[in-house]
């Protein structure tokens, strides 16, 4: 049986895993089959991630199977974790968000978590050896109307179907860009909703330019194919080349805007299409969740979508001592690369072989990942879509026209000068919503943009003391008796 909070405290680990998605799961069974004593943290109560939400055993689900791809992988992984509980090699602390990691004086690490909002809900868990598996959050790439109630990102309608069981509206427009899209739209109309139409902003011929890589991963071909299946079975129509450039309604989505897109991602005028709908899945890829890494210093590398991932070596070791990372935060690729990723991971910090096939795939699904992220990498244009009223910043209610001014009046060159001077990544969120936006705003392009607007998507690594919100209480609290 798990371990109390108690005996939690009097242990000491051999490794800390942060994230309880793919990666981290392989990473802490994997790391305990090799005899390290391993706790798997996670903000949400259960294992699985983002990718493998499920939902909660109250709810009664007796297929939740049919709501996911590779389900049986994901029960291979958690029968492995309870067995491994059990016999008290690994410790799963569910509900612990980590807000800091530091080093104590005998090298070890010290991660700081919050359990709740009172002043005695934190944890401390130390260990010698660290590996973040923290996944990846959402770009979203504002437009007017993108506030309205009924607009939710592509994943969150995945989430509230996966963890709910239930869906933002009947009538739900999927656009943005990303193979996020299809495996949305393909759950949606198989859970029963009306999809008129799938908005990618490209055109999928990027796939095409190195057809090596796709040769190499077949398995992404099938399901890339099964997912297309399922939308013509439904008659989902497929808009390449074209984005949602305007939400309409007054208390809720009532409909939405498409227009076709140029080579820049530039809305082409007289193109415009308006869809009725009560609902808008919308996202524009995934962005690693590296705070925590950034803050110690590691180094970053920046992705072929313009994405700041962590740099690490071909043991997966980052730049500082101690730290290992595996899946999403080296890189979007999907739960097969952060799956492998994570097992290479755990062989390294074990110090032990690792079997040459596993290297293999894992090169292989890392340059099908560079593919796929190039391919849907954000045009430059997709700013003239933007209206000056339009929020930036939700938390914070910053419109286009404060930062523009901040850029083109006051000399903001960067997010962190606009931020400063419009609050704009200053509300709850911490700028996971806005803060590619504002980095384009600001002349953050791939190609060095200028102010203005004409940056095309890249967003620079974040550097923060705190990874996520702390109650104050906590942090004036001192340290507990689970330091020691």
């Amino acid at each position: 049986m798990p371990t109390s909070p108690s005996d939690r405290q009097e242990r000491s680990y051999d490794l800390a895993v942060i994230g309880a998605g793919p990666a981290g799961l392989a990473a802490a069974v994997t790391a305990a089959d090799l005899g390290l004593r391993c706790a798997l943290l996670d903000a949400g109560p259960r294992t699985g991630g983002q990718y493998y939400r499920h939902p909660a055993p109250g709810l009664g689900a007796a297929r939740p199977d049919r709501l996911h791809h590779g389900w049986s992988v994901y029960t291979g992984l958690a029968d492995r974790l309870a067995a491994h509980e059990t016999a008290g090699r690994v410790d799963f602390l569910g509900g612990h968000q980590v807000w800091a990691a530091e080093r104590a004086g005998d090298a070890a690490w010290v991660l700081h978590a919050t359990l709740g909002p009172g002043a005695g809900d934190r944890a401390t868990v130390r260990a010698a050896a660290l590996l973040l598996a923290t996944g990846a959050y959402e770009r979203q790439l504002p437009f007017p109307g993108w506030t309205l109630p009924g607009v939710v990102t592509a994943g969150g309608a995945q989430a509230m179907l996966k963890a709910g069981l239930v869906l933002p509206g009947r009538r739900i427009v999927v656009a943005g860009s990303g193979p996020l899209l299809l495996a949305a739209a393909s759950s949606l109309v198989t859970a029963g909703a009306e999809v008129p139409a799938v908005v990618e902003a490209t055109d999928y011929l990027g796939y095409a330019r190195r057809p090596g890589v796709l040769a190499a991963v077949p398995a992404k071909l099938v399901e890339g194919a099964g997912h297309g299946a399922a939308l013509l079975r439904h008659g989902v129509r497929l808009r390449r080349r074209s984005a949602v450039v305007e939400a309409h309604g007054t208390d809720r989505v009532t409909a939405v805007t498409v227009a076709r897109l140029d080579a820049d991602w530039r809305p082409v005028p007289g193109t415009e299409q308006r869809i009725a709908c009560d609902a808008l899945a919308v996202g524009h890829g995934l962005l690693p969740q590296i705070e925590l890494a950034t803050e110690l210093g590691a180094e970053t590398r920046t992705t072929p979508d313009g994405t700041a991932a962590l740099k690490v070596d071909a043991r997966l070791r980052t730049t500082v001592p101690g730290l290992w990372a595996a899946g999403e935060t080296c890189g979007v690729g999907g739960a097969d690369l952060a799956i492998a990723e994570g097992e290479l991971a755990a062989h390294a910090v074990a110090d032990r072989p690792v079997r040459a096939a596993l290297l293999r795939r894992r090169a292989r699904l890392r340059a099908f990942a560079g593919l796929m992220a190039a391919a849907h990498r954000p045009g430059p244009g997709w700013t003239e879509w933007l209206r000056p009223d339009t929020d930036v910043c939700r938390c914070e209610e910053v419109p286009v026209a404060a930062i523009r001014e901040a850029v083109d009046e006051l000399g903001a060159g960067d997010a962190r000068t606009v931020k400063l001077l419009t609050r704009a990544g200053m509300g709850w969120c911490q700028g996971r919503m806005c803060g590619p936006a504002v980095a384009c705003l600001a002349g953050g392009g791939p190609d060095g943009g200028s102010g203005g607007g004409s940056g095309g998507g890249e967003v620079p690594a974040d550097r923060r003391p705190l990874a996520c919100p702390v109650p104050l209480s906590q942090l004036a609290a001192g340290p507990g008796p689970e330091d020691g």
